[in-house]
């Protein structure tokens, strides 16, 4: 009898049994340091991959759980001397648990549906979304309701949520960046530039600002008005069908043999993008094409630092004191690591100081937040305890979901930091230049 489907026992094995089971992971996983429980390392849930993989065991609700409790931050990935794939055995993982119902309610498909399903799936749908939520900001609705108290009535989750709830900013990545900007000076590159989910509603200028950067190194930049999500989301939530389709809609809209470079400047997303072949391994029709996307799509940083960036001007520049917190799926996933620093040191008048555990989690982890507050909270509450050790005026991170999440710690803790991406930084050292 033909065994049903299986995301983990159909995966090439060789991906699930090269885990060595040292431990050196263990200490740099968030999880496991807070619980010191096995089946919360990586180490430990791999364990239980294997055993789904070699059919010693059944996928269960507790090994859903577990999967959902893992931040999927990648740090075992760096600490591991084996060079362990655990981000497809992550994802594997999660999308065995979707395919199999293990964690299905009527409220859990619903939200899941209305969501990754459909709000995901069309950003025309996300931005309306985004507008009906400046209206509710700028009228002065969202203030009003939150001093009248009546948020108190509210179950502890609900107000959580509300008080996490991003900034939208007054314009869309459209309103603000051209379809095309054409390069300051002679042209010395042709790239395209992703706006992203989260990053057009709540960071559109950050948009605006990496394409002006990008301008005045040498580079045309095609940004289309509308475009697609990446599908981080979804391959990260199981939906490696949905991620898929929308892998293929960018491929078709950013043909990459049109480009030097796709650019990103949302960690998280980043790291996504530059695995299409993989995602598209069976897609004799994309596969080719996925091969040459996932070595054409650059973190901004990574780009400017292979170019070469135009150093910014000493004149008028403040001092600042700079902190930087590592976006996990940037320096664990994408390997990016010195570049940002690099960018960050060419600013006049900026003086950069090491944070400790730059490159622990936050507790942003996509929508970790959401799912697990508990522990998002705990680790918020250890990233802020040492951002604010550093004595800096200035956190640069370069993911969306770590900018929302530090903004969210600093109301928390009613200190008022400047949060920001590094590129806005270098942006306005360029426009004190003129």
């Amino acid at each position: 009898m033909t065994a049903p489907p299986s995301h983990l026992r159909d995966l090439d094995y060789s991906v699930v049994q090269q885990c060595m089971h040292c431990g050196l992971c263990l200490p740099t996983c968030p999880t496991y340091d807070a619980t010191k429980l096995e089946r919360n390392s990586p180490r430990g849930r791999i364990s239980l991959m294997r055993a789904i993989a070699d059919q010693r065991i059944e996928p269960s609700k507790a090994f859903g759980d577990e999967m959902y409790f893992c931040l999927g931050c990648l740090a075992c990935m760096t600490a591991c001397p084996a060079g362990v794939d655990y981000a497809t055995l992550f994802e594997h993982a999660r999308a065995e648990v979707e395919s199999k119902g293990l964690l299905d309610t009527p409220k859990r498909s619903l939200i899941r549906r209305l969501t990754l399903g459909w709000l995901f799936e069309d950003l025309r749908r996300l931005q309306l979304l985004g507008k009906a939520m400046l209206w509710w900001q700028s009228t002065g609705l969202q203030g009003l309701v939150r001093r009248s108290g009546i948020l108190s009535l509210l179950p502890k989750r609900l107000r959580d949520l509300e008080a996490m709830t991003p900034r939208v900013e007054s314009e869309f990545s459209a309103d603000l960046i051209a379809p095309v900007t054409p390069a300051s000076g002679s042209r010395r590159y042709r790239v395209a530039m992703l706006i992203g989910c989260a990053q057009d509603l709540t960071f559109a200028s950050v948009n605006r600002d990496t394409v002006e950067v990008l301008a005045r190194n040498g580079c045309e930049v095609v940004t289309p008005p509308l475009q697609n999500c990446c599908g981080s989301l979804h391959a990260h939530n199981g939906e490696w069908g949905l991620a898929q389709n929308l892998a293929r809609r960018n491929i078709d809209q950013f043909p990459p043999e049109e480009f030097d470079a796709i650019i990103t400047n949302a960690g998280g997303c980043g790291s996504h993008l530059k695995h299409y072949a993989h995602l598209l391994a069976d897609d004799p029709a994309y596969l080719q094409r996925a091969r040459l996307w996932d070595r054409k799509v650059k973190d901004i940083h990574e780009w400017l630092a292979q170019i070469g960036v135009a150093a910014p001007a000493a004149a008028g520049a403040p001092e600042q004191v700079v902190t930087y917190h590592e976006s996990c799926h940037l320096c664990h996933g994408q390997k990016v690591v010195s570049q940002p620093r690099q960018l960050l040191r060419l600013i006049p008048g900026l003086r950069l100081v090491e944070l400790p555990e730059s490159n622990w989690c936050c507790g942003s982890a996509g929508i970790y937040n959401i799912t697990q507050p508990e522990m998002a909270s705990q680790l918020l509450e250890r990233k802020m305890d040492h951002v604010c050790s550093t004595g800096a005026t200035v956190v640069a991170t370069g993911n969306p979901g770590c900018l929302i999440q530090l903004e969210v710690g600093c109301r928390g803790r009613g200190v008022a930091l400047r949060i920001v991406h590094p590129i806005t930084l270098l942006a306005e050292a360029y426009r004190r230049m003129g």
